[in-house]
């Protein structure tokens, strides 16, 4: 992995329960960390295992190692909001990080 391909700024949220002025609990999606990312669509193989059980809006984000991510999280890249589906810290090197994470479809 070049350090150089991660060219794209991402910003990883995770969800938090608060209090609005009235005392009811409302969740929202807070900014965790802004980090530089290597963004590729899925290709080959894993596309076609993805298609197969309709994940095919999955992309595959990696990022340097970043401790306390998890599947609860979501990225938001160009405007859009990706849940992360799993996360793969890359030969256990605690260097690299492979996220993959789905599209979130807004129109329901």
């Amino acid at each position: 992995m070049e350090i150089a391909s991660l060219n794209k700024r991402i910003t990883i949220q995770e969800l938090k329960l608060s209090i609005n002025e009235n005392g009811f609990e409302i969740e929202e999606w807070i900014d965790y960390k802004r980090v530089w990312a290597g963004v590729s669509n899925l290709h080959g193989r894993e596309y076609f295992d993805a298609a197969a059980i309709q994940m095919e809006n999955t992309v595959k984000f990696t990022i340097r190692y970043l401790p306390g991510i998890d599947t609860s999280m979501r990225i938001v890249f160009k405007d859009k909001n990706y849940n992360i589906t799993s996360i793969d810290n890359i030969k256990y090197r605690n260097r690299f990080m492979e996220i993959k994470a789905m599209e979130v479809d807004l129109s329901g």
